[in-house]
């Protein structure tokens, strides 16, 4: 074997922690893909004699690029047009995750109701958070990644938590039924009367759109059943040429992508709590959405 080969082999044997890192840091898939092409680069282009631990220094290339990329990003999101939400994408782990916790952990953070609180995060509390929380590093291993001290990264990763557990949603649920729940949602949103879709939805349930200003979305969040309720009725009615729905797991939940004509026009996922809707994701974004056809 050539070491290109190795080098090759090595790197691919860690591509997926590396994705996840960058999409979890960068929240867009095209972001997170540059992070991991030029990760590879450096990796090929390296001195590799002395590399010991070749995942250990895979991620601490790719999430030193992704915190100086958010740090490039963050500006372009303020000009961003109505909500910003992750670009959503497909996640069926399979057999690669077949222990129970370590997939509940992996879908819990790669959840878009945790990946919008990451973004109020500073770049070096969101690395810190993705490295401990979703893939378990010590802090010693993160502190040399971010060339912090080891207690400097405590610090990090106290604050880091307290901001995320003050502001994500408190509830899990278990799986089928929040597949349960997202096709009553679609099936009464779309055929049945707007009471059925109030029955589904909590009091306080938020709404929250990403267009980026291509297509109709609301310019900011909807709050309470009512409201969110009306909206998505008149919605789902408006005709639609060719309307097809795919049901599939995104960022770790149960969804749905609808295409029209057989371009991709929505992706909606949704957060349940005590047998009611308290959250709707909706993506109509179509610069987010090609993902999740392929």
């Amino acid at each position: 074997m050539t070491a290109c080969d190795a080098a090759l082999k090595a790197f691919e044997e860690h591509r997926s922690v590396l994705t996840g890192v960058a999409y979890r840091m960068l929240g867009r898939v095209t972001d997170a893909e540059d992070v991991v092409q030029e990760t590879w680069l450096r990796w090929s282009g390296a001195d590799r004699g002395d590399v010991r631990d070749p995942r250990g220094y895979l991620v601490r290339v790719a999430t030193r690029l992704a915190v100086d990329r958010l740090r490039q990003v963050q500006a372009r999101r303020e000009a961003y047009v109505g909500p910003w939400l992750p670009e959503p994408i497909a996640t069926d782990y399979g057999p690669a995750v077949p222990d129970t916790a370590e997939r509940a952990v992996l879908a819990d953070s790669v959840s878009l109701a945790v990946l919008v609180v990451l973004e109020s995060l500073s770049p070096l509390e969101r690395a810190v958070f993705v490295l401990r929380e979703a893939f378990g590093f010590p802090f010693g291993e993160i502190a040399v990644t971010l060339d912090r001290s080891e207690a400097s990264v405590r610090q990090l990763a106290s604050r880091a938590r307290r901001h995320v557990d003050e502001r994500r949603p408190r509830f899990t649920v278990d799986p089928a039924e929040q597949r349960d729940l997202t096709e009553k949602f679609l099936a009464a949103a779309t055929g049945g009367s707007i009471e059925n879709l109030l029955e589904l939805l909590a009091p306080d349930v938020r709404l929250v759109g990403d267009s980026g200003g291509k297509a109709k979305a609301p310019l900011r969040v909807i709050e309470t059943a009512d409201k969110v309720g009306r909206f998505l009725y008149a919605v789902a009615h408006q005709p639609r040429p060719e309307a097809e729905v795919r049901f599939l797991e995104i960022n770790g939940r149960p969804g749905a992508l609808v295409l029209s004509g057989g371009r991709p026009d929505t992706a909606f996922t949704l957060d349940v709590a005590d047998g009611r809707i308290v959250a709707v994701y909706l993506v109509r974004n179509p610069d987010k959405l090609g993902g999740l056809v392929a």
